[in-house]
């Protein structure tokens, strides 16, 4: 059974030998994650070679998601590599520190925190873990007091809950990065934390400037990029978001994250976005050949609440079992897929459509719906109209049938659709379309007799010239 959830899957070094890169593809990946947190650019350009190279060996489309680090705000290190911080004590945060810390202060590589934060801001070090209560600013110094502690080691994380924190989206090597993911012809360039739409025109302008065409994903996880208009706004600048729940969490407390997830994923759908959930899926599995209940249910409800794709982290890149785990989620979105209801006539209600294309694609969503065909085949030369049809579960699998070999991996990532290289680069449109369904009964989506409905744009060839919608039976030559 086709999966219409697509997954996501980060390379590092437990995925990163030909074989297991090969079996993680068979086993049902879509779409493989570059973490420019780590690595080198050469890292980063020879595995994109192998994720092309093993996608021809197996004929599967499997896109490329570049994803930069970002501004990461950080404790510096200790003499010893960690502190043993009690609750009550006194710490200091320094930004003038060029030293080792020890169990009074440490050092920080982010020199804007003094500016940023007041007496009575609250600090989470180490994805939360810690807690510092912020008792004066004396200069480069912030002094706090523990109020949750435990063992800090060099280089963990600070977050300010609430948010508040004004370091750029956009860092240096962000920048180098961009230009690294133009060069290997990434998929898709996913931005971490955005607060408005001018980080993403920002990252967007200078993709361009380096030749990269990959779709932008903003990652939301700042507290500031969920509130409603600054959702909005960063949602009109980029072609898809990531719920990143792992610092998100931290911002805004872990408990108000599933209900902003399926906000989130709501609107993303609402405006025509791309949607992956990310972050500890399947933790448990980075040392373990099976899920927990949790877990499963985490999937099942990403799956529910209409999200593209979903995302393994460690558990693909440095856990011991990734085969198993992209298996096992595999097993979860196709289950979850199978009591997702349709509510085709309600989703209409109140769209208006402004353009003939858009116009034609919902038409082809309603019509295969209601006449219950086998599949519904787009000829797209963007992607666009396949988009457009994901964005509404008609319960009729859609297939982007393109000659262009990057739409092929953009659509990678698009949920119930399907990808498939057309070859024929004529214009006699009726020969396009034989040659659309004969794709289509060569790789046993279809079969002769079976019904489906096939959209297309004249002039043949044009981007956004979607016109026509057609109603054919398989094998015959005239509608």
């Amino acid at each position: 059974m086709q999966r219409s959830t697509k997954i996501v899957a980060t390379l590092g070094p437990a995925s990163s030998d030909p074989a297991m890169l090969e079996r993680m593809v068979l086993s049902g990946v879509d779409v493989v994650r570059l973490n420019f947190s780590h690595g080198t650019a050469d890292d980063h350009i020879k595995r994109a070679q192998l994720v092309r190279e093993t996608c021809r060996k197996v004929d599967r489309a499997v896109g490329i998601m570049a994803d930069l680090q970002g501004p990461k705000i950080r404790v510096g290190k200790f003499k010893d590599g960690k502190v043993q911080l009690k609750p009550g004590d006194a710490f200091i945060l320094d930004a003038a520190l060029e030293g080792p810390g020890d169990t009074t202060r440490v050092g920080l590589d982010y020199k804007e925190l003094p500016r940023d934060v007041a007496e009575g801001a609250v600090l989470l070090l180490d994805d939360g873990k810690i807690v510092l209560d912020v008792t004066g600013v004396r200069g480069e110094e912030v002094h706090t007091t523990v109020r949750h502690g435990g063992v800090l080691s060099n280089n963990k994380g600070i977050n300010r809950q609430g948010g508040g924190l004004t370091a750029a989206a956009l860092t240096p090597k962000d920048m180098e990065d961009i230009r690294t993911a133009a060069k290997i012809n990434a998929d898709f360039l996913a931005v971490s934390f955005p607060k408005s739409g001018a980080d993403m025109y920002m990252a967007r302008e200078l993709q361009r400037a380096a030749g990269g065409k990959a779709m932008l994903i903003a990652k939301i996880e700042r507290a500031e990029a969920v509130k409603h208009e600054a959702l909005l706004d960063i949602m009109g600048a980029c072609d898809g978001i990531m719920v990143a729940r792992g610092d998100l969490a931290v911002e805004v407390g872990d408990a108000a994250v599933p209900a902003l997830q399926k906000r989130m994923i709501r609107l993303a759908r609402e405006q025509n976005k791309l949607t992956i959930t990310a972050t500890q899926m399947m933790e448990s599995m980075i040392a373990s050949p099976v899920p927990t209940r949790a877990e499963v249910s985490d999937v099942a409800n990403a799956v529910l609440d209409g999200t593209d794709a979903v995302m393994l982290s460690a558990e693909s890149a440095s856990g011991k079992y990734p085969v198993e785990t992209i298996e096992a989620m595999d097993r979860i979105c196709i289950e979850a897929e199978q009591t997702q209801p349709i509510s085709l006539e309600q989703d209409f209600l109140n769209r208006v459509f402004t353009r003939v294309d858009q116009s034609i694609a919902m038409a082809g969503l309603f019509t295969a719906f209601h006449l219950k065909v086998k599949a519904i085949a787009t000829l797209t030369e963007s992607g666009s109209t396949a988009l457009w049809m994901s964005r509404l579960n008609c319960g009729v699998p859609i297939f982007a049938l393109t000659s262009q070999t990057q739409t092929r991996y953009r659509c990678s990532l698009f949920r119930d659709v399907y990808p498939l290289m057309v070859k024929y680069v004529g214009n006699d449109r009726d020969e396009l379309l034989r040659e659309a369904q004969k794709v289509l009964v060569e790789n046993g989506m279809v079969k002769e007799g079976d019904l489906i409905v096939l959209t297309i744009g004249e002039p043949i060839g044009k981007a956004g010239g979607t016109n026509t919608m057609k109603i054919v039976k398989v094998g015959e030559h005239r509608a």
